[in-house]
């Protein structure tokens, strides 16, 4: 097996980047889910609600986070620290600190994005000294695992087998095949049989220079149903309803793709091509 793709999504919601290499951090890939969108009151938002989000191109450049959309001049924030209005943000029924963006942040969302339900948005930054933990139900005993803004777990891992049985099933129906970018993962490996992943403990480098531990299958939203490059909604339910239909377990919903968290190789630096071991759960 090998890794075929690499991406991060520094804004929650917004467009990725593809990577040809990335850092292992305890928190994820380096600057995955470090920004985030939130209304009024803190809670974040998300494609579920704006699926227009995923018409927003992300950049990073040596010394700012660069937001860019058809017919807008960019938006620029400095990566450096900023005076900055604290507050508190909302990712499900957890609390995190963040670090406002401020007015220009704010006056370029609404202009890109509208309102929410008539709130504002605003872009928020991960504070640097805050810690949330991952649900610790789903982690091996005396696991402690630790994410920035993403849904609850650091790193995604996908399979282009698994994609393409996916298709596969899609292409039954009439319908068109869904990229990878629907999933929206960090991880994207090839060489294994399709959905072997939900049957893994763990996953990393051939050599040892970095290790993954694979802890819950990930349920899917009708964020897979958002076209990541237009905003658009091509095939209203799809390919959620099928991803429902092809559901082995006995809990209801639609699986894709495994949540992770980092076990070993904090610094160490993954690449495309790289060579990878699974070790397989205890049955």
């Amino acid at each position: 097996m090998r890794i075929t793709q690499l991406a991060i999504y520094p804004v929650k919601s917004l467009g990725g980047i593809a990577l040809d290499d990335a850092r292992l951090t305890t928190e994820g890939l380096a600057w995955d889910r470090r920004w985030m969108v939130v209304d009024d009151v803190g809670r974040f938002v998300t494609q579920r609600q704006l699926p227009a989000m995923a018409s927003i191109r992300v950049s990073l450049e040596n010394d700012a986070l660069v937001l860019a959309h058809p017919g807008m001049a960019p938006l620029r924030v400095a990566l450096s620290d900023r005076q900055q209005e604290r507050l508190s943000v909302y990712v499900w029924e957890d609390r995190c600190d963040a670090l406002d963006e401020g007015i220009d942040a704010r006056d370029w969302l609404a202009a890109v994005l509208g309102d929410l339900r008539g709130s504002r948005l605003r872009l928020v930054r991960f504070a640097p000294e805050h810690r949330r933990r991952v649900e610790p139900h789903h982690l091996a005993a005396g696991e402690v695992a630790h994410t920035g803004f993403a849904d609850g777990y650091p790193v995604l891992v996908a399979s282009m087998a698994s994609l393409a049985e996916l298709n596969r099933r899609l292409a039954a129906k009439g319908l068109a095949p869904v990229p990878m970018s629907c999933f929206r993962p960090n991880i994207v490996i090839e060489g294994a049989e399709p959905f072997a992943e939900d049957g893994w403990h763990a996953l990393g480098a051939a050599d040892g220079r970095w290790r993954l531990g694979l802890r819950k299958p990930c349920q899917r939203c009708k964020i897979t149903t958002v076209d990541q490059q237009s905003g658009e909604i091509p095939v209203p339910g799809e390919p959620l309803r099928t991803l429902v239909e092809m559901n082995p377990r006995l809990a209801p919903g639609g699986y894709f793709g495994q949540n992770a968290i980092p076990l070993a190789g904090r610094g160490a630096r993954l690449a495309v091509g790289d060579t990878l071991v699974a070790s397989p759960a205890a049955s």
